[in-house]
């Protein structure tokens, strides 16, 4: 029976639509193309998107529409004004949004969570794609400059905006009224261009109220190099891990003049989560008129049955706190946890440390795999290191930083959910296969990997990032060989420009500054110099300290130092390539890595050069020689050295890496 309505709805709509095409204008729904996992109800309502993570939904009237004139080829005005409403599946926590699309064809192979079903890795940006778009952002995604998790935002040819703004509306005396689009309630959105002024305005606000007279956006730009005579126009959306479903209620197009005003007391009606709650209120309030001739017995027993059924849903929800809602990750349902690792069996177990253990799993509702950290009660990574894990790597977005996809607290039980990554972490590369060595090409790109990771967290974030356990084992490779850095459980936060507040020296031995041992304060100074260890030990394939070598060679940075001394500083790479490697890049990786683990803190660059060296675009300084040689040791026995190091560090605090047993 639903089938038929739809279909009676489809056909009146192609009736409607075709007296309009040559007009450029359409009302209501009009004659659509669905994609992806887009569909239209009985009722009329399109929904985009549903609950499937990782999911993108397009609609698109089927016609192309003539945006230009062909006498002068300049884009003519067009206006469009439509309905929506988003209703994530958890409250409060959503994602991805929605856009209104101007596009060349009404079928667009993008991908899905951040990209929003438009665009892909390798061609936002290009002015090939020929897309203009008005975003309904509902997720904070640092790669693109997003300013926060609830926005519009202006698209051309990139999910970066031109020009974004808070989502909201000014009332007539100039206030700005927030609104918040994932709040599962209609809102309307006028999108108007003039091709005389090139002029593109963007109006958002409740549909209980008229038309605010300031526009929320306005942008002053041609639009006709970015658009085709003809073009189609519709909408796209998409979901990441959290999923929203995205609704488009009522629709108006028209080009040169203004669209049709839509019909408010037409519009259908949105599914809630809730409707369910109600049925069942009323389903009880049913149950129990039949049953209060019933003795007391039958009516306790009802009673009893009755609340079951009404919390039941509650007791499925996992009640937010407060600090759970502002760090932004999505947190997941332990049965869910549970069921993705088939019950922590110990055949799923990627690795193990002083924190509890690592399992590999596959969510259930998506097929997605995943790695769980679940931290022991006894952890020396606590509750403290937990948060500070959940409220940094939860709201970054960068290509080699290792993805926190949400967390879980069962009782003082904690666990996170991280993307999975198959081949594990670069240790392994380094030291457990020594038959399958990283060729110099893969650990060059692994350390410009990680330099772009330390260049977006220290300079390039809206806060800086400190942290403050940069090694091999925090390194995860991806399905490409890709490199990301994982692992904030010791990670500090500051503003730009403000130095950060820590009480004593954490880290891993080897990798540690000097300086800490004296003041015990991490910067961006210190991660750097862990980065230059870092740097050698996967040119050299050998640990920053190697006690069972030679005396000469149980400090890498010191054997290094000696090798360039005597004439010959290749000869510390690591023989398992067998010299197959570039000269110029090996040496700059060298002279590099020993400039940043340089003893003097004031002598070592930032990740802004760092990343400028190793990318070619500038040249190391040219008095390096001098300013790497002028490190000052104690001249004592290495025995001493070694144990004068290590007692140098005071309160030190040490954490295993939860991926450093192959994960």
């Amino acid at each position: 029976m639903s089938c038929l309505i739809m279909l009676v709805l489809l056909l009146f709509l192609l009736v409607v639509a075709s007296s309009e095409i040559n007009q450029g204008q359409f009302s209501f729904n009009g004659y659509l193309n669905v994609e992806g996992v887009a569909g239209v109800d009985s009722s009329g309502l399109f929904k985009l998107t549903n609950t499937i993570s990782r999911k993108s939904g397009q609609i698109f009237y089927k016609n192309p529409i003539q945006f230009k004139n062909s006498t002068n080829a300049t884009v003519s005005f067009f206006s469009t004004t439509f309905i929506f409403a988003i209703v994530p599946e958890y409250t409060r926590l959503g994602g991805h949004g929605l856009a209104f699309v101007i596009s060349p064809n009404d079928e667009i192979s993008g991908l899905p969570a951040q990209y929003l079903g438009l665009f892909n890795a390798t061609n936002m940006g290009f002015d090939s794609n020929h897309v203009v778009a008005i975003e309904l952002d509902t997720v904070q995604d640092f790669e693109f400059h997003d300013i926060d998790s609830n926005h519009v935002g202006i698209d051309i040819n990139s999910p970066q905006s031109v020009k974004s703004a808070p989502a909201g509306y000014f009332t007539d005396e100039g206030e700005f009224i927030n609104l918040n689009l994932n709040s599962g309630d209609p809102m309307q959105v006028w999108v108007e261009y003039d091709g005389v002024e090139k002029q593109l305005e963007v109006t958002l606000y409740p549909t209980k109220l008229t038309k605010p007279k300031t526009p929320l956006l306005s942008l002053k730009k041609d639009l006709s190099p970015y658009l085709y005579e003809s073009m189609f126009v519709g909408f796209s959306s998409s979901t990441g891990l959290l999923a929203s479903s995205h609704y488009i209620l009522a629709w108006s197009f028209k080009m040169n003049g203004k669209a049709d005003e839509l019909d408010l007391s037409r519009l259908p009606k949105i599914p809630r989560d809730d409707d369910n709650n109600t049925r069942g209120i009323k389903q009880l309030q049913r149950i129990l008129a039949l049953t209060l001739s019933l003795t007391g017995l039958t009516l306790v027993l009802v009673l009893v049955c009755g609340a079951v059924l009404i919390s039941r849903k509650k007791r499925l929800v996992e009640i937010l706190e407060d600090w759970e809602v502002q760090y932004g990750p999505h947190r997941f349902a332990y049965k869910d946890i549970f069921k993705a690792t088939k019950g922590f069996k110990e055949k799923e177990v990627l690795g193990r440390g002083g924190f509890g253990r690592v399992y590999k799993g596959v969510l259930p509702s998506s097929n997605v795999q995943i790695a769980v950290k679940r931290i022991s009660h006894d952890s020396r990574q606590g509750m403290r290191e937990f948060m500070a894990e959940i409220a940094t790597i939860g709201r970054l977005r960068h290509r080699n930083l290792v993805r926190l996809l949400g967390y879980c607290r069962r009782k003082q039980e904690l666990l996170l959910v991280y993307d999975y990554m198959p081949n594990g972490s670069l240790d392994k590369f380094l030291y457990h296969q020594l038959n399958n060595s990283l060729t110099w090409t893969q650990r060059l790109k692994i350390i410009k990997d990680v330099a772009s990771a330390l260049f977006y967290l220290h300079q390039q974030w809206v806060q800086v990032i400190i942290h403050r356990d940069i090694k091999p084992a925090n390194v995860l490779i991806d399905s490409d060989m890709n490199a990301r850095l994982g692992d904030f459980g010791l990670a500090k936060l500051c503003d730009h420009g403000n130095d950060p507040q820590t009480s004593h020296a954490a880290g891993t031995i080897g990798y540690m500054a000097p300086e800490l041992a004296r003041t015990g304060k991490a910067n961006t100074s210190t991660d750097i110099y862990a980065f230059g260890l870092f740097m050698l030990e996967v040119a050299c394939g050998r640990r920053p300290i190697e006690a069972p070598a030679p005396p000469d060679e149980t400090f890498l940075s010191d054997w290094i130092m000696d090798c360039w001394d005597k004439g010959d500083i290749l000869a510390a790479i690591d023989g398992r390539l067998e010299k197959r490697f570039v000269v110029q890049e090996a040496e700059l990786v060298l002279k590099l890595g020993l400039l940043c683990s340089h003893p003097m803190a004031v002598a070592r660059p930032t990740m802004s050069s760092v990343v400028s060296y190793l990318d070619g675009v500038a040249s190391l300084p040219e008095d390096l020689n001098s300013c790497i040689k002028a490190r000052e040791f104690p001249v004592v026995s290495n025995d001493e050295l070694i144990t004068e190091r290590a007692n140098t560090i005071p309160s030190l605090t040490i954490t295993e890496s939860f991926i450093s047993h192959g994960r």
